[in-house]
């Protein structure tokens, strides 16, 4: 594992889990994808963001950090040797490529690369 690289929360309401943490907390806006159920803001100059994920989208969503790490697939394939039990395969996402795990107690991190 590299670096952070985000923290995924599911909003029941992704319009006022917007307004709460654009106006009431005052965090910029990282980018906005309402259409795919998704929003991040920035926290402070940090590159990692705290992204919303609307529970009407992702029905299964849990709070999730996620990794950066050089290649998600090779990542992938070493972890699972570990024992790692993935929620699905890699996957592509707008950046490069990802993948989810959890850990024993059940909460969920993700690793990702940027080789898009």
């Amino acid at each position: 594992m590299k670096d952070y690289d985000n923290f995924f929360l599911p909003a029941d309401n992704l319009k006022s889990s917007m307004d709460f943490y654009g106006q009431t907390l005052g965090l910029s806006v990282k980018f906005e994808f309402p259409e795919q159920g998704m929003a991040a803001f920035r926290v402070g100059p940090n590159e990692p963001a705290i992204i919303l994920k609307d529970k009407v989208k992702f029905d299964n969503a849990k709070p999730a950090i996620w990794f950066t790490v050089d290649d998600v697939t090779e990542k992938y394939a070493e972890l699972k040797k570990r024992g790692v039990k993935f929620l699905s395969e890699p996957f592509r996402i707008r950046t490069g490529m990802a993948a989810e795990f959890e850990d024993p107690s059940g909460n969920r991190l993700g690793i990702t690369d940027y080789r898009k």
